[in-house]
């Protein structure tokens, strides 16, 4: 009996634990949102200076720079802070609101990074400080802290099964939690992701990337996705050698903290001053590059995609830090369209099987890329998306690459 008021109060922390969370994201994405709407709405609606992108990302870069160099270089990537968590048990929570203003600043900027590494770093430590006060349940601090990163996840993408899956799914194998862990994993997640919409809805806040339509297509045309998923794994090298080539240029400058934002914040204002579709996470983005894919052309979009690519790894390496994912799905979509206007194909077909092999060639993870991206394209695109996410994961990424 004791046991089962236990399980039953375990659970009852887990459903506010999430709810705490959805509140934390739904409050970082509001500032974020209010903050790049005065910087890149409002200011410039008042001025007229060519030179506007690049003057705030130098000078964010700077400040970026001098709090990194008080307070330590945060965020880490997603996959670093989940693999502490599965190491250690927890997350170091004595630098949170650090964390929170060092996911906060490149995003305000118009880096090219998405808000999970900061938001993930920031719940793992929530999740081990709550961990840690509840003695009565000191052996679930693990869990607890795993439990609100699957309620992070799920809520950022408005996915509440890739929430789920993407920590637990490994390029070596994947190890399901019990059916009672399962159902605690889920009632975080609903938890967090329904004080989310409801606070979406009392106070406003931006939806996340929109469902797409697509036309139905002869089978014969389902042949198309073999060039398409070529595309998509070619896109994934690409990511890695601009990933491997930025992480060798940081380390030149791996002890000047403030010099690397500020070099990050250049090359960033540069390429928005030029491409302004390249700057910010692309989430919001994606609808505009699907309406606009005929009068951009496909030479253009292919060059979007490439620069964001090499972008988003010169934010991360240079300390404009935060996600990928989000940047790397508007690669995706931008490639997919150029390869629509170039094929004559349904854009949205072209885009999901593009960004399907992308994605799934730099996360490695089959069922957790088509569980991020059935939000985005239709249902009945799903079997050529699983075939794309995996052959993206076992066409191998050259180890000179990865290392």
């Amino acid at each position: 009996m004791k046991q089962f008021k236990n399980n039953l109060l375990f659970l009852l922390y887990t459903a506010i634990l999430g709810a705490i969370v959805g509140a934390i994201i739904w409050g970082f994405l509001r500032v974020m949102n209010l903050g790049i709407d005065f910087l890149w709405d409002f200011v410039p609606s008042k001025l007229d200076f060519s030179l506007y992108a690049l003057c705030v990302c130098t000078a964010g870069g700077l400040l970026i720079g001098l709090w990194k160099r008080k307070f330590g270089d945060y965020p880490e990537e997603l996959g670093t802070v989940i693999g502490t968590v599965k190491k250690t048990g927890g997350y170091p929570y004595h630098n949170v609101f650090s964390i929170l203003g060092s996911a906060l600043f490149p995003l305000l900027i118009g880096a090219s990074v998405g808000p999970e590494a900061g938001l993930t770093g920031v719940i793992a430590g929530l999740c081990t400080w709550v961990g840690d006060k509840l003695k009565r349940f000191k052996k679930e601090v693990e869990e607890l802290t795993a439990i609100g990163l699957s309620a992070t996840l799920g809520t950022i993408f408005r996915s509440p099964m890739f929430g789920f899956m993407e920590p637990l799914e490994s390029e070596k194998d994947t190890v399901l939690p019990k059916a009672s862990k399962i159902v605690l994993y889920f009632t975080a997640i609903l938890s967090s992701f329904g004080i989310f919409i409801l606070l979406s809805k009392l106070f406003g806040g931006r939806a996340g990337m929109e469902s797409m339509e697509a036309q139905r297509l002869p089978l014969i045309k389902y042949l198309y996705a073999i060039p398409l998923i070529a595309v998509g794994i070619a896109a994934g090298y690409l990511y890695f050698l601009f990933k491997k080539l930025t992480g060798a240029l940081s380390k030149r400058f791996e002890k000047n903290v403030v010099a690397r934002a500020v070099i990050g914040g250049i090359l960033l204002g540069t390429a928005g001053t030029f491409l302004p579709l390249s700057m910010f996470s692309g989430e919001h983005q994606i609808g505009e590059v699907m309406a606009q894919m005929e009068s951009i052309g496909a030479v253009m979009l292919i060059v979007i995609a490439v620069v964001k690519l090499l972008l988003t790894n010169i934010c991360i390496d240079s300390g404009l830090k935060g996600g990928h994912f989000f940047p790397v799905i508007f690669c995706g979509v931008s490639l997919g369209c150029a390869m629509s206007l170039l094929f004559g194909l349904d854009p949205v077909f072209c885009a999901a099987v593009v960004t399907t092999a992308l994605v799934g060639h730099t996360l490695k993870k089959p069922m957790a890329t088509v569980l991020l991206l059935m939000i985005v394209f239709p249902p009945r695109l799903i079997p050529v998306m699983l075939v794309a996410a995996v052959a993206a994961k076992f066409i191998p990424t050259p180890g000179a690459l990865k290392d």
